[in-house]
C-alpha cells in the first residue's frame, strides 16, 4: 500500500504526443480536439485508463483540462495547480487560468474565423457542452462529438480496471440497501419521473452498500445504474467483479448495454446535467429532467451510525498523526526528507487493522514545495527538511467506518516572523469559521468568507476553496456540499465538510490547517428567537496545531479560549490511545497559550 514517488508524467513526452494527437486531428477533418480530465463516470478521480489529461500534457492535477488546436494547446487549470503546471507541462502547451478564462472566450480568440473542434460525448457532461455551444453561438466555432482521439495515439494504454465489489457492513452504513432504493424511489414517483440516471461511482456505491477499489484511494467501482420509481434498480456493470449479493429488486446487465436501455426507458427520466455524459443526454433528449442525482443529497446528509464511525475513525487517525509528528519532533532539522514523512505516516496509519487505503496521496511540501497546494512528492523533487523551513503535511485514510483528510502545518527548527504571522492568520480564521453559528438556509458561499478575513485584512488570500465535502468511507472529495464562493446548496445537518484555510507564497513557503468538521444542530441560547433555527460545527479531527507557529498577541480572548479549549479535548481523546513518548509529546503540543 505504500505510497508511489514514481514520477508518472514528465514534460519532455508532451510534445511528441501532442504531434501525434494533432495528425488525428487533421485527419478527421477538425480543428481541435479537448481532453478532459474526467472518465466516463464523471467523478474526480479517475483510473489509469483514463488519465488522458496526465498523458498528454504530463499535468497530473485532479481539475483541468486541455484545448488542443493545430497551432496551440492550452491547459486549463484553475487556482489550486498555477504553481503546478508551470513545473509539468513543456512549452509547447501554454497555461490558461480557468475560470477566469473561460474555453468558448479562449476559443473565440484563437479561432477568429471559427472551426471545428472535437470532443469524446463519453467524457463531458451535458451541461458543460450545452454551456460551451450556446457562448459559442453565431461565432461559426463548432462543438462536434467524435471517437476519442487521444486512446488512437496512446500506445499501450491501461485496461479498465475490472477488480471485485464488496460488501459495506450494514453497522458502518447505518441503512439497507433496499431502504435506500424504497425511499430514493418514493421521491422519483412524487417529481413524475419513472426512471434516474446514475454515472457518479460514489453514488451507486452508497446506494448499494457496496465499495470497490477501481480507482485508487477511492472504495468505488466503475458501473452506472437507473433507479426506477417501481422500486427496483438496473445496474450496467461488468458481472466479474460483482461476488456480492445485490438483493432481489436490482437487476445486473452488461455495462455495453446501457444505452439501449436507456434509449427504451418511457416517461421523464431524472438526471444532474452537470455529470450526466453528453453521450447519455443525446439518447434521453427532451425526456430529461434536471433535478439533480437522486442519491447526492441524500449520501451528504450523513446518518447517525455514519457520523459515529467517522468520529471513531478520526479518533484512530489522530493516533496515527501524532505518533508521527512526536517522531518527527525528535528528528534534527536537515535529517529527514519529504518521503520519509510520508512513509512513516503511512506506516502508523496500517497499524490500524480497519485501514483500507490512504484516502489521497500524501502531501508533504516543506518550504518552496508548500506552496504548490497539490503538491505530490516525487523521487526527483524529494526535499530535505531544512532549518526555518515550514511542512505542509495533508493526508488521510481509507477506513472500513470513515474518511479522513487532515492538514497540518509543522515548523521545521526556527520559523521567521514572516512565517508565523501568515500560519496566525489562516489559523484565526479556521477557528472563527469553527466557532461560527449560522441560520438554516444559508449555503457554503454564505459563511465561507468567515475563514478568509483575516487574511484579506492584511491584503492576503487563497486561491482553493475553504472546504469540500467528505464521504462515509467513500470519495474524500464528495458533492453538493462546499465551503466555496461558488456554493449554493443549503448546509444541512449530518453533512462531513473540510475546514482548511491556507495562504501560499510561491517560491517561499505554504500554509494550511485543516479539520473535518460535521453540520448539526445548534442548541438555543438565551435571548435568541425561538423561531430561528441554527445550525454550526461538530470538530471530527483531533490533532494539535503547531503552537511553535502562533503568534499569540495576534490571537483574540476569543479564538485563544477556542485553541485551548480544542487542545484540551484533543489530549483528553487521544492522550489514552498513544504510547509513552508520544503522551509526554502530546503534553507538551497541546499546553494552554
Amino acid at each position: 500500500m505504500i505510497q508511489s514517488f514514481e514520477v508518472t508524467a514528465r514534460p519532455e513526452q508532451g510534445p511528441p504526443r501532442l504531434a501525434a494527437l494533432r495528425k488525428e486531428i487533421a485527419r478527421e477533418g477538425l480543428d481541435g480536439f479537448l481532453i478532459p480530465r474526467a472518465d466516463a463516470y464523471q467523478g474526480e478521480y479517475v483510473a489509469p485508463r483514463d488519465e488522458r489529461l496526465a498523458w498528454l500534457t504530463g499535468f497530473t492535477g485532479s481539475a483541468g483540462f486541455c484545448a488542443a488546436l493545430t497551432d496551440i494547446a492550452g491547459v486549463f487549470v484553475d487556482g489550486r495547480y498555477r504553481t503546478q503546471v508551470k513545473a509539468q507541462v513543456a512549452t509547447e502547451f501554454t497555461p490558461v487560468p480557468w475560470p477566469e478564462v473561460s474555453l468558448s472566450a479562449w476559443l473565440k480568440e484563437q479561432l477568429p474565423k471559427g472551426g471545428k473542434v472535437g470532443f469524446d460525448p463519453w467524457l463531458h457532461a451535458a451541461g458543460q457542452i450545452d454551456s460551451v455551444r450556446k457562448e459559442l453561438a453565431g461565432t461559426g466555432i463548432e462543438l462536434l462529438r467524435c471517437d476519442n482521439l487521444v486512446d488512437r495515439v496512446w500506445e499501450n494504454q491501461p485496461a479498465p480496471p475490472m477488480n471485485p465489489v464488496k460488501a459495506h457492513p450494514i453497522e458502518f452504513a447505518g441503512e439497507s440497501a433496499e431502504s435506500k432504493i424504497a425511499r430514493l424511489s418514493e421521491a422519483l414517483r412524487e417529481a413524475g419521473c419513472t426512471a434516474a440516471a446514475i454515472t457518479l461511482p460514489d453514488s451507486i456505491m452508497w446506494l448499494l452498500n457496496i465499495r470497490g477499489s477501481d480507482i485508487g484511494y477511492n472504495p468505488v467501482a466503475h458501473g452506472f445504474a437507473i433507479l426506477n420509481a417501481d422500486g427496483t434498480m438496473d445496474l450496467f456493470m461488468a458481472e466479474e467483479k460483482l461476488t456480492v449479493a445485490l438483493g432481489d429488486q436490482v437487476r445486473v446487465h452488461a455495462p455495453e448495454t446501457f444505452l439501449t436501455f436507456v434509449e427504451a426507458l418511457e416517461g421523464k427520466v431524472q438526471v444532474d446535467l452537470g455529470t450526466l455524459p453528453r453521450a447519455v443526454a443525446d439518447v434521453l433528449q427532451d425526456r430529461m429532467v434536471d433535478n439533480g442525482d437522486p442519491c447526492a443529497l441524500p449520501k451528504a446528509c450523513k446518518n447517525a451510525a455514519e457520523i459515529a464511525g467517522s468520529a471513531e475513525a478520526h479518533l484512530r487517525d489522530a493516533v496515527a498523526v501524532i505518533e508521527t509528528l512526536c517522531w518527527l519532533g525528535a528528528q534534527a532539522p536537515g535529517t529527514l526528507t519529504e518521503t520519509q514523512v510520508v512513509t512513516r505516516l503511512e506506516e502508523n496509519r496500517r497499524k490500524d487493522n480497519a485501514l483500507q487505503d490512504i484516502s489521497f496521496d500524501t502531501i508533504a511540501g516543506t518550504g518552496p514545495n508548500g506552496a504548490i497546494m497539490h503538491y505530490r512528492v516525487t523521487e526527483e523533487t524529494d526535499s530535505r527538511l531544512e532549518d526555518g523551513q515550514i511542512l505542509v503535511l495533508d493526508s488521510g485514510g481509507q477506513y472500513l467506518d470513515g474518511t479522513t483528510d487532515i492538514t497540518r502545518t509543522i515548523a521545521i527548527g526556527e520559523v521567521g516572523d514572516e512565517e508565523k504571522s501568515c500560519f496566525t492568520r489562516v489559523l484565526k480564521g479556521m477557528i472563527n469559521l469553527s466557532m461560527l453559528r449560522w441560520p438554516v438556509g444559508l449555503a457554503g458561499r454564505d459563511i465561507e468568507g468567515i475563514a478568509r478575513a483575516p487574511l484579506w485584512a492584511a491584503g492576503q488570500d487563497f486561491n482553493h476553496g475553504v472546504g469540500h465535502g467528505v464521504g462515509a468511507y467513500l470519495s474524500v472529495h464528495e458533492g453538493p456540499q462546499r465551503l466555496s464562493k461558488v456554493s449554493h446548496v443549503p448546509l444541512q445537518p449530518g453533512m462531513i465538510l473540510s475546514n482548511e484555510p491556507g495562504y501560499y507564497r510561491e517560491g517561499a513557503f505554504g500554509i494550511r490547517i485543516e479539520n473535518l468538521v460535521v453540520v448539526q444542530e445548534a442548541p438555543a441560547l438565551p435571548g435568541g428567537d425561538d423561531e430561528r433555527a441554527m445550525l454550526n460545527w461538530r470538530t471530527l479531527t483531533y490533532v494539535p496545531i503547531d503552537r511553535r507557529l502562533i503568534v499569540v498577541e495576534m490571537l483574540t480572548s476569543a479564538e485563544r479560549a477556542w485553541l485551548n479549549a480544542y487542545h484540551r479535548d484533543v489530549a483528553e481523546k487521544i492522550r489514552p490511545r498513544l504510547g509513552d513518548d508520544a503522551q509526554l509529546w502530546l503534553d507538551a503540543a497541546t499546553a494552554p497559550v
